[in-house]
């Protein structure tokens, strides 16, 4: 048992230090041009945020494997020699918590200050947010702490009779208590209802910052996470539908291009002019919206020559491009099917596990158990597949709606062309839905993640705190989830298969 508890210790160390080197090479590929050599705080937390929430996602099949390390113990305090989950967990989601609410924050405070100002003004300014919000943030902890911040555990008070130890049993299923019919309820399956009692205790102050953080991002995870689970793979399905079939003539490129090249022109004169309403202090509400209104054009556009790009391809390998361009899309094709086989198996899971009581099936927590018995780790890299997924599926849905809700800032990644604060917008709504990823994850995956650190905080603690308890008792996130994911099906079956009809100011010509 020693050995498999250092071998689950350097794999945790080698894990995170490849995970710390994945999201560096996204950073470096990623990045803007304009943001190469400088905004190295940003970038710094882009990488740490990213890797917080990696490793956060990663650690509930660490908890597993955790718990399995002692399960064939001989002797007892076994498991107080594997990894201490429980404090891992906590301290991950407080960083979770530091970064979203305070670090993050600061750092697009920082970044998207007047670049005339001086390097002290702009720290001043930014400091000056998040202290603010700082203040507001802890006294409303501190106040709901104080109020609120118990969990009501509802148990059965049993009692028994006592007698001196016989040489046999009378016991019955009618009869299962100590001394006849008269005698005190000592079975939870026979005991009345009036043997049920609530047991109140303070839960900790991690414990109770984790899970208020847990319902924010529950119900962003509710939205995106319902819109994405079916938009992520019928999206690809229906990018592929409307590929373009063929590559233009050079007249009918030299068109769109002139016609581009003029709307770009137009888009940098109005951006111009809102730089200039900037500088002058004239930042309103009117400013803010034509602000919005820009950034959408400037992804339309952004949109438009990627796809003239791809139907007139140059060069000397031309050829080539078309046919890795085919290529790609018959790779969103079999992508978007081997997605939404997944995205299937999670809406089923989560009706036949979840929301019907008692469950029909243990369903995909039983796939994992069979998957361990073949091979040790299957069932572990299954179990942390679908965990991903889920977290690819919120991204994905963020990205939709983003596109389609005008109060929703957008922040599009793209490679090579991604500025610091999409980056630093996009980092938070991960760490920030990657909470409710775990705890969403823990309680679908309730059977197979039994008895870990993760089912004891997000499955007894949070589903027991007062004021909480009651949207997790009646499954209100899941049934937005399934609803949502229901209404964003019907939607891509009725319109995500038609060719976008130009729509905006910067659309290519039809």
């Amino acid at each position: 048992m020693g050995d498999f508890n250092l071998a689950l210790v350097i794999v945790a160390i080698v894990v995170c230090v490849l995970v710390f080197l994945f999201n560096v090479y996204l950073l470096v590929n990623y990045q803007h041009p304009d943001d190469a050599n400088q905004a190295y705080f940003p970038k710094f937390v882009v990488v740490f945020g990213l890797s917080v929430a990696a490793i956060s996602i990663l650690m509930l099949p660490a908890d597993v494997a955790n718990r399995q390390a002692c399960r064939n113990a001989i002797y007892n305090g076994a498991c107080n020699l594997t990894l201490p989950m429980k404090d891992l967990w906590l301290a991950v989601y407080i960083v979770d918590a530091v970064l979203v609410f305070f670090v993050i924050p600061f750092a697009m405070f920082y970044y998207e200050g007047d670049q005339d100002k001086s390097v002290g003004k702009r720290i001043k300014s930014a400091l000056l947010w998040v202290v603010t919000t700082a203040i507001v943030c802890a006294l409303l902890l501190g106040i709901l702490y104080g109020l609120v911040g118990k969990v009501d555990f509802t148990v059965r008070h049993l009692s028994s009779a006592i007698t001196n130890f016989p040489s046999t049993w009378d016991f019955s299923s009618s009869q299962p208590c100590i001394g006849g019919s008269g005698a005190p309820a000592c079975s939870a399956y026979t005991a009345n209802t009036s043997s049920e009692k609530t047991w109140t205790m303070r839960t900790t102050f991690p414990e109770y910052v984790v899970a208020l953080a847990t319902i924010v991002g529950s119900v962003l995870f509710s939205i995106f996470g319902g819109v994405g689970i079916a938009c992520l793979p019928l999206g690809l399905i229906a990018s592929f539908i409307r590929r373009p079939k063929a590559v233009i003539t050079r007249s009918q490129y030299i068109k769109e291009a002139t016609e581009l090249g003029k709307k770009a022109r137009e888009l940098k004169k109005a951006a111009d002019t809102l730089h200039q309403e900037e500088r002058s202090g004239s930042k309103g509400r009117k400013w803010r919206k034509n602000v919005k209104a820009v950034e959408k054009e400037l992804l339309q556009l952004e949109e438009d020559v990627k796809l003239l790009e791809e139907m007139y391809p140059q060069g000397e390998k031309a050829e080539t491009s078309w046919a890795l361009t085919v290529l790609g899309y018959l790779a969103k094709l079999v992508l978007g099917i081997l997605g939404l086989i997944v995205s299937v198996a999670w809406v089923a899971h989560i009706v036949i596990y979840l929301l019907i009581d008692p469950p029909l099936s243990p369903f995909l927590n039983e796939v994992f158990i069979k998957l361990d018995d073949i091979w040790g780790l299957l069932g572990t890299a299954a179990f942390a597949f679908f965990c991903f997924y889920l977290l690819l599926a919120v991204i994905a849905g963020a990205m939709m709606l983003g596109l389609r809700l005008v109060f929703i800032t957008i922040h599009p990644m793209k490679w090579g062309a991604t500025l610091m604060n999409s980056f630093l917008f996009n980092v938070a709504l991960i760490l920030l839905c990657s909470i409710s990823v775990i705890q969403f994850c823990a309680t679908a995956f309730g059977y197979y993640a039994q008895a870990t650190a993760a089912q004891e905080i997000f499955g007894h603690t949070l589903q027991s705190l007062r004021g909480i308890k009651y949207l997790y008792k009646y499954n209100v996130f899941q049934i937005a989830f399934i609803v949502l994911a229901g209404l964003t099906f019907v939607y891509y079956v009725a319109f995500g298969w038609r060719r976008k009809k130009p729509s905006g100011r910067f659309q290519l010509s039809s």
